[in-house]
């Protein structure tokens, strides 16, 4: 198939490499404008721009999809379909209606659950058991567009939003490539969502990451596996940031308000929770790259008593 696709960051790599190796025709990517990054503000390529042009395939990153000049230069490419993973903007009528197959989506989520910006790291944080990937025909509405197909993937108990993010981009393209096939060949029934079970998962801002431990030692640790590796989830040691990369959760009590440290062992510290008590086992501090837990105490002196607080 002629294909018009649209995505920007890393998740969306996987498909658009799996849609050239399926042997379909991708004619144009669609991707947000570069962007400065890094202490030097050097402009950066997007990861699917990079991809195209690795390819090359040509690549268009327009500021407004839905200026008429935008609209006018993706209908030059007479697309059969066009295939959209986490593009970036809201795609107007006109163009969701332009190809005779539509805009097929694929969406990080087993749909109608987490619609939105940040599917993966919301059902980590939520403790969701099961997440996937639905492929869906795109309407005007934010994720709301009839279901094609989905591909449910078991939450490791120890999951991050990183390592579910990688299984999501794999399974995703796997799934695009099948619905592709399935939709030429007109064997697809189309679902009606109905409404979500879940809140709408918003974006996520570094300022999620903020412990508050008063939280219970089990929503605390699943705030920490989902928002790893981005944007991270921190508490105020002495005055110094200190990120929080991995930690266990043990059903123990004490008597010492939350966010104090009430054991230090080799391998660890415990944090007492608003309810049980949190044993950090991988952080950071400003200067130093992650490390576990035991590194860490066997190079800074960390006392019981101490207590960690929001920043």
């Amino acid at each position: 198939m002629k294909i018009i696709f649209m995505g920007t960051p890393k998740l969306s790599v996987g498909t658009l490499k799996a849609l050239i190796e399926a042997g379909h025709e991708v004619v144009l990517a669609v991707t947000q404008p570069d962007k400065p990054k890094g202490r030097g503000k050097e402009m950066q390529y997007t990861p699917v721009k990079e991809a195209a042009l690795g390819y090359g395939i040509k690549v268009y990153q327009p500021k407004k999809i839905r200026d008429a000049q935008c609209i006018e230069e993706i209908r030059k490419y007479e697309a059969d379909v066009m295939v959209v993973i986490a593009f970036g903007q809201i795609l107007p009528k006109s163009i969701l209606e332009m190809a005779p197959y539509g805009c097929i989506n694929v969406h990080a989520s087993l749909l109608p659950k987490y619609r939105g910006a940040a599917p993966i790291q919301w059902a980590v944080i939520d403790g969701e058991k099961v997440s996937g990937v639905t492929t869906m025909q795109m309407d005007e509405g934010l994720d709301t567009g009839d279901m094609l197909l989905k591909k449910e993937i078991v939450l490791d108990e120890k999951e991050t939003g990183g390592s579910l993010h990688d299984k999501i981009a794999e399974e995703g393209a796997k799934l695009c490539v099948e619905t592709l096939k399935a939709l030429k060949a007109g064997e697809l029934k189309p679902k009606k969502q109905g409404d979500s079970p879940t809140n709408y998962a918003r974006m996520l801002d570094k300022t999620m990451g903020n412990i508050n431990w008063e939280d219970s030692a089990q929503k605390i640790e699943r705030l920490i596996r989902g928002l790893n590796p981005w944007p991270s989830a921190y508490t105020d040691w002495n005055g110094r940031v200190m990120k929080l990369w991995q930690a266990d959760v043990y059903k123990e009590e004490s008597s010492h308000a939350p966010g104090t440290i009430v054991r230090v062992e080799k391998d660890g510290f415990f944090v007492q929770t608003g309810d049980g008590l949190l044993k950090v086992t991988e952080l950071q501090i400003p200067g130093k790259k992650k490390m576990d837990a035991g590194a860490f105490l066997r190079g800074c002196s960390i006392k019981t008593g101490e207590i960690l607080k929001k920043c």
